[in-house]
């Protein structure tokens, strides 16, 4: 009888809601990982914000429903983000540009503030031009910070194939940068070049 109570005690700490769990380290743990997955979809600014607070608080109201036996609190986590940033979309039916250059320059380096500005809104309309599914991919690597792994147990994708997909759209975005690059910075030298 002893190991039906054991199996059953672990069994219990398996389908243990959230509720029960330290919902401020929690939060204080994904909150960045949130906010990052939506400033890679729509930007920084109010939008992220918004969209970080309702995901939150889907999660806090579905808490009762966590289960630790079919996904880690991240993966359950992010799941629900998904699906607000879908609920937006839908509502919207357009896409908020790119900007995460808007912090204000040091003195002296409003120079280099104007050039990243501008690779800024390059790479946020390079972005633009990517197919949904690329561009949520690369929101979930490089804004949330999840592994190929964590990607595939969100998306339903084999691991193997989330790792094929990120770099094909990384060496595609490389290679229009690089493409569009040259093609603006001989116009600068020559405009340059008549002045002198």
């Amino acid at each position: 009888m002893a190991d039906g109570t054991t199996a059953l005690g672990r069994a219990w700490t398996w389908v243990v809601p959230a509720r029960e769990a330290d919902w401020d380290a929690l939060y204080a743990e994904q909150l960045p990982r949130v906010y990052n997955f939506f400033r890679f979809r729509v930007g920084d600014g109010p939008v992220a914000e918004d969209l970080t607070s309702a995901t939150f608080e889907k999660a806090w109201r579905a808490r009762h429903r966590y289960r630790r036996d079919l996904g880690a609190f991240t993966t359950w986590l992010l799941t629900i983000a998904r699906n607000v940033a879908v609920d937006h979309f839908r509502q919207r039916r357009q896409h908020v540009a790119l900007d995460l250059a808007s912090e204000l320059p040091a003195e002296g380096a409003a120079d280099e503030a104007a050039e990243r500005r501008s690779d800024v809104e390059h790479l946020g309309r390079l972005l633009r031009t990517l197919p949904e599914r690329e561009r949520e991919l690369l929101s979930l690597k490089y804004g949330a910070g999840l592994t190929n792994r964590a990607i595939a147990r969100l998306t339903g994708l084999s691991e193997s194939n989330v790792g094929t997909l990120l770099h094909r759209t990384v060496t595609a975005l490389r290679d229009e940068w690089q493409r569009t690059t040259e093609v603006r910075e001989p116009a600068l030298d020559t405009k340059e070049h008549d002045r002198g």
